[in-house]
C-alpha cells in the first residue's frame, strides 16, 4: 500500500488536474453513445488510453511497479528472449534471470570490507525517505570487485598484483592480437576470443542490452558505442570476419563521455610450439598483466600453450563486470598475474544413461566448467539403462538401447560437443562402461548371428546379479562382443581426436552373473582378461598405438596382480578411507581421485528405491567439496604425489535429469576446481573455509548466473549483502 500510495502521490497537482480533465471529457463524449457496442469499444480505448498517457508522462520520480530500474525496464524483451535462448557459440543458451538492482542501497568500502547502506537518491527531492545520500550509488558487484582481497576463482598460484582502480569500456573497442606457431593454434585461440566477447555480450543482454538485426543500421551498442568489427561466430565460436557481429544497445545509450578508454587491445603470444589438443603433459600456464595509459588499456598474455592463453582469458573475463548503476562493463586496469595448476587432471564425471541430457545442457555444463577451469569432461555416455550413443557401425546398440529416438547422441552431436568443449580449453574423454553396466542395447546379439553379446540381461532377482536394476554384463567369450568394443573405440577417438587418456569402464563386475555361465576356477582371472582384452582393442582402433593410459575404475579387482602399472590408470572412487587408496598408490598406479564421501555430487538426496542400497548421505556441500585434500590425509611422499594425477567430481543421475542438472553441479563444481587448480592448504583442518573464500565463491556464483547457469545459493541473499555476518 505504500508503494501505491507514493505512486499516485508523487505526481504534481497540475498532472493529476489534467488527466481528470481529458478523463470528464472523454466520458461526456461516451453519453452520446448511440449503441452498446460503441459504448464497449470506447471503454476498452480508454483504457489503453489511461494505461498509455500513465505510464509515460510519469516524472523521473515515479516508482513503476516491476519496471523500476533501467535493467527491468526490458525485462519484457528479455524474457521473450529468454524463452527461445540466445544466439551463442555452438547453439543456443537459456539466458540467466538477472536480479534487479538494488536501488535503495549502496555499498561503501571499509577496512577491506563492503558495508550495506541506505542510499536515497539526491536527485529524488521527493523522497518518501527524506534527504539523499553523498555520492553516487556503488553497486555491490563494484563494491566487492575494488574493496579488499580479489575476487577470482580458482584462485591464482603465483606471483599477483591487482589494483583496484577501474576503466569504463566499450564492448566494441576490445580487440586481439595472436601470435602462435600454427595456423590452426591461431585459430583456435581466435574463436576462444571470440567466445570471450560473445559470454561478454550476453551478459550486457541479460542486464537489460536488446539485440538488433546485423542488417539493422545503429550507432551505439548496448555500451552506447560504436559497434564491434568481429564476425558472428560459428558452432564453436569461430569469427565469420564476412559479416558484422549481432549488435545490441540500450533504450538509453551510455553518454559517450562516461568511458574512460577508446583502445582495449588484447595480444596474445604462445612463447612455444603448441598443440590444438590436450594432454597429462600439456603447460597450462599463463601470464596477464593489464595496464593502462591516456585512453588505452593494454592486456599482454603469455601462455607455453593454447589451453594456458584460454585460462588467462577466463581469468581476464573475471576481472571484468557489469555496473548496473552506471549501466556499463568495467574492469580492474591494471593487473600482474602468474599463475600454473597444481594438478593437469581436473575433471568432471556426467552419467546421460539414467538420465538423457541434451546437447543444449552439456554446452552448459561446459560453460560452468571452463570458467572453474576444469580441463576434463568425462562423459558416462552408455550403462545398463541405456544406450543413447548412436554407432555407425552398429546402430542397433541405439535403436535397441535409446530410452526413445530422440534421446540419442548423433556422431554430429559428439562432433559438436567436442569442438565446444576444445575451445573452452576441456578434453572430451568417453567411456563405454564395461563388462559391467551393459544390459540394454547389447540384447540383440542372436537376432543377427552374433551371439550373446550381454549376459544376465534385466534378469531377476536384480540384486544377486548386479548393483542396482537393470543387469547386464559383456560376455568375455564372445569375440564379437569386443569387436563391437573396437569399432566402438574407433569411432569414439575419431570424434574426440588424440587422447592419452582414454576409459574403459571396469567397475561392479559381478562375479556371479559369469559363474552361472562359465565354469572358469576362478572369475577374476576371466575380469583380468577382459580388461587386456579391451585394452588391446583400443590400441587396434587408435591405429596400433596404446594411448598413455587405459583408466579403469577402482573395484576390488583391481588390485589383483594383473594390469599393468605402466599402462592402467585407476579412478579411485572408494571412501577416503578405504584401504584400496594405500594398496593402489603402493602397487605403482596412477590416481585420478573421486572420493564417493567428498567428491561425489549425487548424494544426499536419500533412498530412490526400497531394496538394497539406493542412496549415499549425507549431502556433500561445497565446502565438504573444497575442503577435501586426500594427499594430505594420506601422507604421500614427494615421489608418491607424482602418482596423483588430479581428481574428478562425479554426477551419477538416478535422481538428476535436465531439469535440475545445474544446481546439483554448480557452484560445487567450481570448488573442486579450485581444489584441483590453487590446492589451498589455508585452514584446511578448519570446521569451515575462511571468510574470504565464502566471499569469492558468493561472487563466483553470480558469475555463472551471469552465464545462464542456474547455480544453487550458498547462503540467503542477506548475507551476500551483508559481508562477513553470516560466516
Amino acid at each position: 500500500m505504500l508503494l501505491g500510495n507514493d505512486y499516485y502521490n508523487k505526481r504534481s497537482p497540475h498532472q493529476r488536474n489534467l488527466r481528470t480533465t481529458i478523463l470528464t471529457g472523454f466520458l461526456k463524449k461516451m453519453a452520446f453513445t448511440g449503441s452498446l457496442r460503441k459504448t464497449l469499444c470506447g471503454l476498452l480505448l480508454m483504457v489503453v488510453f489511461l494505461v498509455m498517457f500513465f505510464y509515460w508522462n510519469e516524472g523521473p520520480s515515479s516508482i513503476k511497479p516491476a519496471l523500476g530500474s533501467s535493467s527491468m525496464l526490458f525485462a519484457g524483451i528479455f524474457q521473450r528472449d529468454s524463452a527461445a535462448g540466445m544466439d551463442y557459440p555452438g547453439g543456443k543458451i537459456q539466458l540467466p534471470r538477472i536480479s534487479p538492482p538494488e536501488k535503495s542501497w549502496t555499498y561503501k568500502c571499509v577496512n577491506n570490507r563492503c558495508i550495506r547502506q541506505h542510499y536515497i537518491d539526491p536527485l529524488d527531492a521527493e523522497s518518501a525517505f527524506g534527504g539523499a545520500t553523498p555520492g553516487n550509488r556503488i553497486p555491490y558487484l563494484t563494491c566487492s570487485m575494488t574493496c579488499g582481497p580479489i575476487n577470482i576463482w580458482p584462485q591464482p598460484t603465483g606471483k599477483t598484483v591487482i589494483g583496484s582502480k577501474t576503466s569504463r569500456f566499450r564492448l566494441g573497442d576490445v580487440k586481439v592480437q595472436v601470435k602462435a606457431s600454427t595456423p590452426a593454434v591461431e585459430q583456435l585461440l581466435e574463436k576462444a576470443f571470440g567466445v570471450f566477447k560473445d559470454e561478454l555480450q550476453a551478459v550486457l543482454v541479460a542486464h537489460g542490452a536488446h539485440k538488433v538485426d546485423e542488417n539493422q543500421s545503429s550507432s551505439t551498442t548496448a555500451e552506447g558505442g560504436p559497434d564491434s568489427d568481429r564476425g558472428k561466430p560459428d558452432s564453436a565460436g569461430a569469427p565469420d570476419k564476412s559479416s558484422d557481429t549481432a549488435k545490441i544497445h540500450f533504450y538509453k545509450p551510455v553518454d559517450d563521455h562516461k568511458y574512460d578508454i577508446d583502445k582495449f587491445d588484447v595480444r596474445i603470444t604462445l612463447i612455444k610450439p603448441s598443440e590444438t589438443y590436450l594432454t597429462l603433459e600439456t603447460d597450462e600456464s599463463y601470464n596477464l598483466s593489464i595496464t593502462h595509459s591516456a585512453r588505452s588499456l593494454n592486456v599482454k598474455i603469455f601462455a607455453n600453450s593454447f589451453f594456458g592463453a584460454k585460462h588467462a582469458l577466463t581469468t581476464l573475463q573475471q576481472l571484468i563486470w557489469f555496473d548496473d548503476e552506471e549501466r556499463l562493463l568495467k574492469i580492474l586496469n591494471k593487473a600482474l598475474i602468474e599463475d600454473v595448476p597444481r594438478f593437469n587432471f581436473r575433471g568432471l564425471m556426467l552419467d546421460t544413461s539414467r538420465h538423457y541430457f541434451s546437447v543444449e545442457s552439456i554446452k552448459r555444463t561446459l560453460v560452468g566448467m571452463s570458467h572453474s577451469k576444469l580441463n576434463r569432461f568425462h562423459w558416462h555416455i552408455t550403462d545398463s539403462q541405456s544406450f543413447p550413443l548412436v554407432s555407425r557401425y552398429y546402430p542397433q546398440l541405439a535403436q535397441y538401447g535409446a530410452y526413445s529416438d530422440r534421446e540419442i547422441y548423433t556422431p554430429d552431436d559428439v562432433r559438436e560437443i567436442v569442438e565446444f568443449a576444445k575451445v573452452r580449453g576441456i578434453q572430451v574423454i568417453p567411456e563405454i562402461d564395461a563388462p559391467a553396466h551393459a544390459g540394454n542395447g547389447w540384447d540383440w546379439g542372436p537376432k543377427h548371428n552374433l551371439g550373446e553379446l550381454s549376459l544376465c540381461i534385466n534378469q531377476q532377482p536384480w540384486s544377486y546379479y548386479c548393483g542396482e536394476p537393470p543387469c547386464g554384463q559383456l560376455n568375455p567369450k564372445n569375440n564379437n562382443t569386443f569387436l563391437i568394443l573396437q569399432r566402438l573405440y574407433e569411432e569414439l577417438l575419431e570424434l574426440t581426436g588424440p587422447l592419452d587418456y582414454f576409459h574403459l569402464g571396469g567397475d561392479e563386475v559381478n562375479l556371479e552373473c559369469w559363474q552361472q555361465h562359465f565354469n572358469d576356477s576362478d572369475m577374476r582371472t576371466l575380469w583380468c582378461d577382459f580388461m587386456q582384452q579391451a585394452s588391446h582393442r583400443l590400441t587396434i582402433a587408435n591405429k596400433g598405438v596404446p594411448p598413455k593410459y587405459a583408466a579403469v575404475w577402482s573395484s576390488g579387482l583391481t588390485s589383483y596382480p594383473c594390469l599393468s602399472k605402466n599402462n592402467y590408470a585407476v579412478q579411485v572412487w572408494g571412501g577416503s578411507k578405504w584401504q584400496e587408496n594405500y594398496q593402489l598408490i603402493n602397487a605403482g598406479f596412477p590416481l585420478v581421485i573421486s572420493h564417493v564421501d567428498a567428491w561425489y555430487l549425487d548424494c544426499g538426496f536419500g533412498s530412490w528405491r526400497s531394496t538394497a542400497e539406493g542412496a549415499c548421505s549425507p549431502y556433500r556441500n561445497w565446502q565438504t567439496v573444497y575442503k577435501h585434500r586426500p594427499w594430505d590425509e594420506m601422507k604421500l611422499t614427494s615421489l608418491q604425489m607424482k602418482q596423483i594425477l588430479g581428481g574428478e567430481a562425479c554426477l551419477w543421475t538416478e535422481q538428476v535429469d535436465e531439469s535440475t542438472l545445474d544446481s546439483r553441479l554448480w557452484p560445487r563444481a567450481a570448488a573442486l576446481g579450485e581444489r584441483l587448480w590453487t590446492d589451498p592448504i589455508e585452514e584446511v583442518y578448519s570446521e569451515s573455509v575462511p571468510k574470504e573464500t565464502f566471499n569469492r565463491m558468493s561472487v563466483f556464483r553470480n558469475h555463472l548466473l551471469e552465464l545462464g547457469l542456474r547455480a544453487e545459493p550458498i547462503f540467503p541473499k542477506y548475507c551476500t549483502q551483508n559481508q562477513d555476518e553470516c560466516v
